[in-house]
């Protein structure tokens, strides 16, 4: 069961196809941007193709610039048991989000890209106070079609940059740095609705 029906933490994943750059970036990025807003909140990353790679040296270098040490990451490929406890599987193109719901069924209400759910949050309007996440989560996939998994879009895909310029790589974590901001203003910022005195949240 997803952790966020509150049952503990939620749990955000973040997945791309080598898990050395632009899901790395996007988790550590978020992580940041959970931290700085106070909430304890998973956020982790994985890919589809590879197992125990570092960061290209551009992905460290740009990372740094954000304050983030990648020096030590090391790719992981997603699993199924992750697919199924995560409260949100985040691709970082549509063909992340293909493999999460092929591997894992009943993830598809639970699966976007970053783009995507960004967009489908904005239209959904931010989480309410006292809205459990995979509340928020239906209403963004409210309207929803697997038909849309289907090819690539730039509407709903993050460039990846790998063998690209240092410009490419700092050009893509600024997107990824830019999406997950508002992401996170939605479901736990400043953007929802705030709580009555002393009632708690579910996150």
């Amino acid at each position: 069961m997803a952790a966020g029906a509150g049952y503990g933490p939620a749990v955000v994943l973040m997945l791309c196809t080598g898990n050395v750059c632009r899901s790395p970036i996007a988790a550590a990025l978020l992580s940041r941007r959970l931290a700085v807003l106070g909430e304890a909140v998973t956020v982790r990353s994985a890919g589809t193709a590879q197992q125990g790679c570092p960061p290209p040296p551009e992905v460290v270098s740009v990372m740094a610039g954000y304050g983030i040490d990648l020096a030590s990451h090391r790719s992981r490929v997603v699993t199924l048991s992750e697919l199924a406890d995560a409260d949100l599987v985040l691709g970082m193109a549509r063909e992340h989000v293909r493999h999460a719901v092929v591997t894992a069924p009943d993830a598809w209400p639970r699966a976007f890209t970053l783009r995507e759910l960004v967009r489908q949050g904005e239209q959904a309007g931010p989480r309410l106070a006292s809205e459990p996440l995979l509340s928020w989560v239906a209403r963004a996939h409210d309207g929803r079609q697997r038909a849309h998994l289907l090819g690539d879009s730039p509407d709903d895909d993050v460039a990846d940059p790998m063998g690209g310029s240092p410009q490419a790589y700092a050009a893509t974590a600024a997107v990824l740095d830019m999406l997950v901001s508002r992401l996170a203003d939605m479901c736990w910022g400043p953007s929802s609705v705030a709580p009555r005195a002393g009632a708690p949240r579910d996150r």
